[in-house]
């Protein structure tokens, strides 16, 4: 997997544009909480009222307070208010203050004249406690406070009129108090003083408490926004990486398997290439979004949530780390039963398309036999096996989605549990608790989904670890180092020295001692059996397969010491099963050009493989379409057109395995003259069945188990060779033989 990622170098940039957004959605995401605690805690229960600073308070409730501060305090308190009234307003000012605090007209207030938030903070870390004492002496909850208080006294005129020894001992006993008050509690004590001090004064409350709601709620709008537009941004550039990796992806393996050898073919089936360049990088494509989308966005959430979680409430910690050991131990249990499941489903999703498209490939064959039951019982048997695999790795997955809501519930119900009694005894608010609940589940989403990426992983694992396979896999034909260069001016003589070859991993040769010279202007044809080793002799010559033993040389240079495509470049190959691609007749035949054929080549080409005929009969004549493989034209035309392929290139040598037997004999024996003609000083090399095709040949080889058993003219094998004699006679009579 870790090879297959490297391929996302090209787009770092994306990628580190994508974590970007992705850190701006989590810290977004993150916020909200905070934000629905703030609405609950102070827009709802504290009516709008943010902390223990009053905004505005009367004379006579600051008198009051001024009673428990120290000097260091009762300055800065003064330093941080402006005391206001009517003797000391203008007229203008006067009526401003009273639209907004009716109490003006009956008494003097403090109004906060400081915006700085150190000084508010500093404020509101020892006016809250003060208020707290005041609204309980207030409400006659002070007693014990202050000793030997006689009932129906003031208690703020007595505290005035104790002495400073008594002051510092109910100072000391109040601070004791309050060690064993929740800080919420206090809180919640001093923000009651001040409603009550705001509804003297004739503040709106209800105003205040709605403007709260509305500003936090117009907030917490703009990072939603803000967050969906980090979304979506996410989704398109992973989408895009995505698309554009896999679209590399299956280039890379695309080029990779046109430098394949047969001897690569052979270890790879063409149904399981398919597989890998199609299924195999789909399910990586479908990875890399989840990768980008979702696997770098879990950390983001999970560790700012973590933050966030402790910062709002350390004391329920515990029941984080409870939710996410549940689900690790989940998703470890699930991910070691269903990976060697998903290779298994790779296999059979293989085997699946080998047997469709051998079944498709042979269906004329299927029908002429009337085997279509057979066929479907080992389609249904592939099928089924496929079936039950993805139906196992299905309903495994499908009990985690129902499990991880088990846990996230209950999660949710034991946070509930432990918050309402941090609620009972004062130690945190309502909104800490939903606020806290927020964060548990972004948490254990965060690992949610990862999770989730564990029900993809293990497939696209055994998908990358096939498509690996395939980009490593060791090309066995390919340009050595010390390749030669070519000369243009080679006229293509052919030699085989000694030459010896057996198939990768076989024991016994398929070819032994291959020795003869191919010349210019010559024809060089080869016979034999079946088995015989002939079609296997001429890959040799392109290098489909590299030779064993031995030497093959072109014009002096042995082939393994050409470029590859110089090689081929001297060579016109018409291979024993005619290929078409699709298109039309002349695109394809502009194919062996490199699509730079000129017209009167083509149109000459056409003439010369006795092609033009049926070419002529089509509406379009050369521009007439060709479906894939040529289905479309006949065996014969299929032939043809090949042939023409080969004829368009004017290469150096021409082979041609078995390339005439589709033809009738008249077609045939036109064509071979036509091309003597047309072809002089070339070397052509002929695999032919049929003695007719080859006996004007300048030299014959017969093979016979991989051996030359003969070589020669026609007539000299005829009168030499007793396994080209038996082959001429099972095909002609002694009279046509001795024409």
């Amino acid at each position: 997997m870790l090879k297959i990622l490297k391929e996302l170098k090209p787009f770092t940039i994306l990628i580190f544009i994508i974590i970007g957004l992705l850190f701006l959605q989590a810290m977004t995401e993150l916020a909200l909480p905070d934000y629905m605690s703030n609405i609950v805690n102070v827009g709802i229960q504290q009516s709008g009222i943010e902390n223990a600073v009053p905004k505005v308070i009367k004379e006579e409730g600051m008198a009051k307070i001024k009673i428990f501060l120290d000097e260091n305090q009762k300055n800065f308190i003064d330093e941080s208010y402006k005391l206001i009234g009517k003797e000391n307003l203008t007229d203008e000012e006067y009526n401003k203050y009273f639209n907004e605090y009716p109490a003006l007209e009956e008494e003097n207030l403090y109004i906060l004249n400081t915006s700085s938030k150190e000084d508010i903070e500093y404020i509101d870390s020892f006016l809250g406690k003060f208020m707290f004492i005041v609204l309980n002496i207030e409400k006659g909850a002070s007693q014990g406070i202050i000793p030997n208080l006689p009932e129906g006294t003031d208690p703020f005129i007595a505290f005035n009129n104790l002495s400073k020894d008594q002051i510092d001992l109910v100072k000391n006993k109040i601070d004791e108090e309050f060690k064993n008050i929740p800080d919420s509690m206090i809180e919640q004590s001093a923000i009651n003083y001040i409603k009550s001090q705001y509804e003297s004064i004739g503040v709106n409350i209800g105003k205040t408490q709605s403007n709260y709601i509305l500003y936090t709620g117009g907030i917490m709008l703009l990072i939603a926004l803000l967050s969906m537009a980090a979304s979506i941004l996410v989704g398109f550039l992973s989408a895009r990486v995505s698309a554009s990796f896999g679209r590399n992806l299956r280039d890379k393996v695309f080029i990779k398997v046109t430098s394949f050898s047969n001897a690569e073919f052979d270890k790879f089936s063409t149904a399981s290439l398919i597989t890998r360049s199609t299924n195999d990088i789909q399910q990586i494509q479908m990875f890399i979004v989840m990768l980008l989308r979702m696997v770098f966005y879990a950390p983001i959430l999970g560790v700012g949530g973590v933050i966030r979680a402790l910062d709002t409430n350390v004391s329920m910690a515990w029941i984080v780390g409870v939710g996410v050991i549940a689900i690790l131990t989940l998703v470890i249990v699930l991910f070691s039963i269903a990976t060697p499941k998903f290779k298994r489903v790779q296999r059979l999703v293989d085997k699946v398309n080998l047997v469709m498209r051998e079944a498709l490939n042979g269906m004329m064959v299927i029908r002429a036999f009337n085997t279509q039951k057979f066929e479907e019982k080992k389609f249904d048997k592939a099928n089924r096996d496929l079936t039950k695999t993805n139906l196992f790795v299905s309903r495994l997955m499908v009990t985690m989605m129902p499990t991880m809501m088990l846990i996230m519930n209950g999660i949710t119900l034991l946070i509930v549990w432990i918050g309402a009694h941090e609620i009972d005894k004062g130690f945190i608010q309502v909104g800490d608790m939903m606020a806290f609940m927020q964060y548990a589940m972004q948490i254990i989403m965060s690992f949610l989904i990862i999770s989730m990426i564990s029900i993809i992983l293990p497939r696209a694992s055994v998908s990358a670890q096939r498509i690996v396979e395939v980009l490593d896999a060791g090309v066995t034909i390919k340009d050595t180092e010390t390749a030669k260069e070519y000369k243009k001016s080679g006229k293509g003589l052919l030699k085989f020295k000694n030459v010896s070859f057996k198939y990768p991993g076989a024991e016994e040769y398929v070819l032994e001692d291959i020795s003869f010279t191919a010349r210019p202007g010559e024809t060089t044809a080869f016979i034999g059996s079946t088995g015989s080793g002939k079609s296997t002799l001429i890959n040799l010559i392109p290098r489909f397969y590299d030779v064993t033993e031995g030497q093959i040389t072109l014009d002096g240079i042995d082939i393994r010491d050409i470029k590859l495509h110089d090689l081929r470049e001297k060579i016109g190959y018409v291979p024993q099963k005619s290929v078409l691609f699709s298109g039309n007749i002349e695109s394809n035949l502009r194919y062996g050009k490199n699509f730079d054929a000129k017209d009167e080549d083509i149109i000459k080409a056409i003439e010369i493989a006795q092609a033009k005929g049926f070419v002529e009969e089509k509406e379009k004549g050369i521009l007439s379409e060709i479906s894939q493989g040529g289905t479309n034209v006949s065996g014969g035309q299929r032939q043809r057109l090949s042939i023409a392929r080969a004829l368009v290139k004017k290469p150096e040598v021409f082979i041609f395995d078995d390339s005439f037997s589709a033809l009738d004999f008249k077609t045939d024996a036109a064509l071979r003259r036509a091309m003597n003609k047309e072809i002089e000083g070339r070397t052509v090399l002929i695999v032919a069945q049929r003695i007719n095709t080859i006996k004007n040949a300048e030299k014959i080889i017969v093979l016979d188990r991989g051996r030359i058993v003969g070589m020669g003219t026609h007539k000299e094998l005829l009168e030499n060779s007793d396994v080209y004699r038996q082959i001429a006679l099972s095909q002609l009579s002694e009279e046509e033989l001795a024409i």
